[in-house]
Formats: C-alpha cells, structure tokens, sequence
C-alpha cells in the first residue's frame, strides 16, 4: 500500500491499529476485538507491522517499540502506546469499557504495564525476534 493510500484509508478509519501479524496471538487479540466490537469495529483499520519498518518510521513510530507496545494512531494522527492504546481500543467497545475504567486506574496500570512488558518480552525471546 502506497503512502498515500495508507493515508486515504486511515482518514476513512476512527483509529489505526498497529498490530505484530506474525503473531498468532495478536492475530487472535484482533480477531477477538473484531467479534465483540459490532459495528463500532467498522472504525478500526488493522495495520500488519510484518516487514514495515519504512512506513512505521514515516509514521514516527520506531518498529522495535512498534514490536513491543501496541500502537494505535486516532482519527485526528496522535499515536496512543501500551495501555494508552488498550484504553482507547476498549473504550470503543461496550463490552471492554469497564475493563478500560480499571486498567487506567493509577494503582493497577502500571502493575499491568510491567506484566504486558513481561509477556511481550517472553513471546519475542521465545520466537527468536528479541
């Protein structure tokens, strides 16, 4: 996808997740997301980091960090990452939106932060991509 259709698309899209393809259990997550998103899943545009380090970079979006925090860019291009991203995904979600309310809380979010971390960091080491 060119630049500029990259764009066209996104404006089209509420948000823009940047989520690891080669990953079968962000594939899952998204898949997940999708089921229980209804309509509001329309707005979501899925963006496979998989071999797209130039378009991330131009995007401002350092493609190691893109690896190991989820990155989601909103209508108006801020770029949201780690639980910002989460909390902006699950608040679009009536299903999530409670789970969004306690992951921002200030006592479990950086509990959770240090977990997600922790869990990335394993899945990364374990498929030799660390």
């Amino acid at each position: 996808m060119s630049e500029n259709n990259a764009d066209a698309e996104s404006n089209a899209k509420s948000v823009r997740v940047f989520y690891d393809g080669a990953c079968p259990s962000c594939v899952r997550d998204r898949h997940f997301y999708e089921r229980i998103s209804g309509e509001r899943g329309e707005d979501v545009e899925w963006f496979d980091i998989t071999d797209r380090d130039a378009e991330l970079c131009r995007l401002g979006i350092d493609p190691q960090q893109a690896l190991r925090e989820l990155h989601v860019q909103t209508a108006d291009g801020k770029v949201l990452r780690e639980m910002d991203a989460y909390i902006e995904l699950m608040r679009r979600t009536v299903w999530l939106r409670p789970l969004a309310f306690l992951i921002a809380l200030p006592v479990i979010r950086p509990i959770l932060a240090r977990c997600y971390h922790w869990l990335v960091g394993r899945r990364l080491k374990r498929t030799g991509r660390d």
